[in-house]
């Protein structure tokens, strides 16, 4: 588009609304259109395969484009159609033409324009649907609420229906605008690092007689390993408690804190950070008080204080930064310090990798909690509660995260986005994956109640899922649907990180029938399979030997997926691994360990057979983190048994080994990771959006 036609676009708005209108007449839309080089002819009949193309300004993603069913089709329930398949959604900023013509070629609208065009002997009209998205998207991307520069935002172009041949013609259209407005000032957030990072931790709210929320946060802060000669507790009358000076408020200070934790009741808070923003004697707040709009009574108080706050970020320097309210705190393994009010002994937090590279953010404390308490070998370097985003919001963590060396993954909880908020995290999303993270999203208020008890939480408002989803997975998160998949996903994340994916076929093997027929079962998702590799005659040879010399050769017929039969110890088990593994048709391998079978040393003790056990030398546990080590395809080893074979999986995935203790939820973890893994590849190469984000 050329800026002749942004102007012109510009002039039809100025036009209506000096006729005190919101929307183009039919004259106004009919040249807009033809500027956009669409052709209007609204006593066009219906046609076969219409289809419907809009651009509408989201609260959450700003401009957001989409495309599908047209005509009496667009009525249709989405959630009649599996993902994709009636819509497809995508945030202007982050697609261009030819991206966004690849995630229209998976709904219904466009096979049907395919199958027409088939019947007529010609090609689909990829060239002119091309060349409509690169001039809507040109619109979209000079009047949307993010351009600073946007004289007017569209609010919606709804094109509907809309012949598509030789040339799109729309046979319906609509457009809205509305003048801009001013959204919230950037906040600071390279001082972040003062959060995370903090040489010197200022608390106010601390008894010192009983062991409330402030006096249980100092001793996890002492008991974490923090120095209590970096501490110091805001108390007047007070000299010290736990050992800790005291001093008797922000005046007092000598210098200027890293982090100041506030742990006093919430009626207190609004006086306090007006002093905080006043004394310039923080750089970053971490508000725990809860009861700071998740009720109606304290909405607009809190709304009044986000205000104050993001004029402060107007100031020299950006001022302070503040996490929460309604916040659980931090937990920096970095920063060598645990800020959660959860006592110590009620979640310890021994480190269970090696090297601790991943971050966990979420606006719910207790979702930390528990997956952290169900999974310790998550084990993430940092996990940040944001409560309420008075102020730092997710696209803010998000966008520190996504630069900070070392994190090569993170896993988000999400009950709601700020305004315009859901693009910079989707920016964030993308720049996080083009710097090889990896990111795991569970979005919560997925329901018509969930999306209350999202309000009356963390006084979030939950947007569209169908939307979230799109816009999210888009960008190149992994998005979860349950509590469930989000564990299995970001400890995969976590554990094949470094392993390479070079495409989309698997290697099944289980001494289980039930268990090989399962995970070739579960290789597909909505969009998405992964297929049962075939098996280089090589492969097959050193199978049929492997088999032979554990005399199973008669009982199993080498194939994929293969059942190896009951009989296979565990040296068999990972010979055969290791000769999937090694096969080129072969990009990724997932193997029953078949804990029960009587030969896999599968038990911490053996009473019938004594010392054939984990202490083996020859058991899986000894054999297979080497295995998986010296592999660059990712190995998954399934464990199906009971609590008698705890020991065996905590063994292994202590070792480094990515373990599941059911062959279903292991397959389609990895189908799910492995397109993820790919996708990433694409955005690396094709980089739809460009590279500004």
């Amino acid at each position: 588009m050329s800026e002749t036609i942004v102007a012109q676009a510009a002039g039809l708005f100025r036009q209506a609304a000096g006729q005190g209108r919101n929307a183009l007449d039919a004259g106004e839309l009919k040249t807009l259109l033809a500027g956009l080089g669409l052709a209007f002819d609204a006593a066009a009949p219906a046609g076969a395969a219409d289809i419907r193309i809009s651009l509408n300004s989201t609260r959450e993603f700003g401009m957001v484009i989409s495309a599908g069913l047209g005509g009496l089709e667009a009525e249709l329930d989405e959630g009649n159609f599996r993902r994709d398949r009636a819509s497809v959604y995508a945030a202007a900023a982050l697609t261009d033409a030819r991206d966004f013509l690849g995630l229209f070629k998976r709904t219904l609208a466009y096979q049907k324009l395919a199958a027409i065009a088939k019947r007529a002997g010609s090609n689909p009209p990829d060239a002119a649907l091309e060349a409509g998205f690169a001039r809507l998207l040109e619109l979209a991307q000079a009047f949307a609420p993010e351009n600073p520069d946007a004289t007017f935002v569209l609010q919606a172009l709804e094109l509907n229906p809309l012949r598509a041949d030789a040339a799109l013609t729309a046979g319906g259209a609509a457009c809205s605008f509305a003048p801009p407005q001013p959204g919230r000032l950037p906040r600071p957030i390279a001082k972040i690092d003062k959060l995370i990072h903090p040489k010197r931790i200022g608390l106010i709210g601390v008894s010192g007689s009983g062991m409330n929320f402030g006096r249980i946060i100092l001793r996890n802060l002492m008991g974490s390993g923090y120095p209590k000669e970096q501490l110091l507790v805001l108390k007047p009358g007070e000299t010290e408690i736990d050992g800790v000076k005291c001093v008797e408020g922000l005046k007092a200070i000598d210098g200027k804190l890293d982090l100041l934790i506030v742990a006093v009741a919430a009626s207190a808070v609004y006086e306090l950070v007006d002093e905080i923003i006043a004394s310039d004697a923080v750089e970053a707040v971490m508000l725990i008080p809860g009861s700071m709009g998740e009720t109606k009574k304290s909405r607009e108080p809190a709304a009044q204080l986000a205000a104050r706050i993001n004029a402060a970020h107007g100031k020299a320097g950006g001022g302070p930064i503040f996490l929460g309210a309604n916040c659980l705190g931090v937990v920096s393994h970095p920063g060598a310090y645990d800020s959660w009010f959860i006592p110590l002994e009620r979640l310890p937090k021994p480190q269970k990798r090696p090297v601790r590279d991943s971050a966990m953010l979420s606006q719910s404390g207790a979702f930390m909690i528990t997956r952290l308490s169900q999974n310790p070998w998550l084990d993430p370097a940092y996990m940040l509660a944001l409560g309420n985003q008075t102020d730092l919001t997710h696209g803010d963590m998000l966008s520190y995260f996504a630069a900070l060396p070392g994190i090569k993954s993170l896993g988000i909880y999400i009950e709601g986005f700020k305004d315009l908020d859901g693009l910079h995290f989707a920016r964030a999303v993308r720049k996080a994956v083009l710097n090889g993270k990896q990111i795991v999203v569970y979005k919560s208020g997925r329901t018509a109640p969930g999306q209350g008890g999202v309000m009356g939480h963390t006084a979030s408002i939950a947007g569209g899922l169908t939307l979230f989803e799109s816009v999210v997975r888009h960008a190149g998160a992994i998005v979860t649907e349950d509590f469930n998949t989000f564990d299995d996903l970001f400890y995969m994340a976590g554990v094949l990180q470094d392993k390479k994916i070079g495409g989309n076929r698997m290697g099944a093997i289980s001494g289980a029938g039930f268990e090989a027929v399962g995970m070739a079962d579960n290789i597909e998702t909505d969009g998405f399979a992964m297929e049962m590799g075939a098996l280089e005659e090589v492969t097959v040879k050193k199978v049929e030997a492997i088999l032979a010399a554990n005399k199973l050769d008669q009982l199993v017929e080498v194939r994929n997926p293969i059942d190896i039969n009951p009989g296979a110890d565990d040296v068999a088990h990972l010979e055969i691994t290791e000769a999937f593994l090694q096969d080129p048709n072969i990009d990724a391998v997932i193997v029953g360990l078949d804990p029960t079978a009587p030969s896999v040393r599968a038990l911490e003790t053996s009473k019938l057979r004594p010392g054939h056990d984990l202490s083996d030398p020859k058991s899986t546990v000894h054999l297979m983190p080497s295995l998986a080590e010296r592999h660059d395809k990712p190995l998954i080893g399934i464990l199906d048994g009971g609590k008698l074979y705890d020991a065996m999986a905590a063994m292994l995935m202590d070792r480094g080994v990515c373990c599941f203790r059911n062959c279903a939820r292991g397959a389609r973890a990895l189908v799910r990771y492995v397109q993820a893994r790919l996708y990433a590849d694409y955005l690396k190469d094709r980089r739809p959006g460009g590279t500004d984000f």
